[in-house]
């Protein structure tokens, strides 16, 4: 395989660890959509199929490549790859973002030189769950902002964590 493009991370966490509930997000944070939307665009999104099917539909400006193990699957906007290597061979020379899910998060973060997290400072239920990024050595954080809860938006706060091994 020619060498990889930096690969990013951008992943949403509350505190329990939960990323996703029923297949979707447990919280609204509309600054975290305005900032998965300006940091992405004109990149490569890598994802699950489940996470391509949450979506409300094709994001525009970015492409869809969605990793999955069905050799029959095809949607409208995705383009598929069966494994690692085809994932990153469609993705060429645009910025890759690994957006999800779980399974495909762990699969990627040996790769993964910069993760951007948003940090939902609540303990919401859900089905899908993410270590904390901020507690792995091999990442260390390299800018953090906070934000208060408001309206019925839960605090947060925007990590960015670099790769230091």
């Amino acid at each position: 395989m020619a060498s990889l493009p930096p690969i990013n991370m951008i992943v949403a966490r509350a505190k329990n660890g939960v990323i996703g509930k029923d297949g979707d997000l447990p919280w609204r944070l509309p600054a975290d959509l305005k900032r998965f939307k300006e940091l992405t665009m004109d990149g490569a999104m890598i994802m699950g199929r489940k996470t391509f099917e949450s979506l409300p539909k094709v994001l525009p400006g970015r492409r869809h490549i969605v990793l999955t193990r069905n050799e029959k699957w095809k949607r409208k906007g995705a383009e598929v790859a069966h494994d690692f290597a085809e994932a990153f061979q469609l993705a060429k020379e645009d910025p890759v973002w690994i957006i999800g899910g779980a399974e495909v998060f762990e699969i990627f973060l040996p790769y993964v030189s910069r993760i951007e997290l948003t940090d939902v400072l609540a303990e919401p239920e859900g089905d899908t769950f993410m270590r904390d990024p901020c507690e792995m050595r091999d990442f260390a954080v390299t800018e953090a902002k906070n934000y208060p809860a408001e309206d019925d938006h839960p605090a947060y706060r925007f990590v960015t964590l670099e790769r230091v091994t």
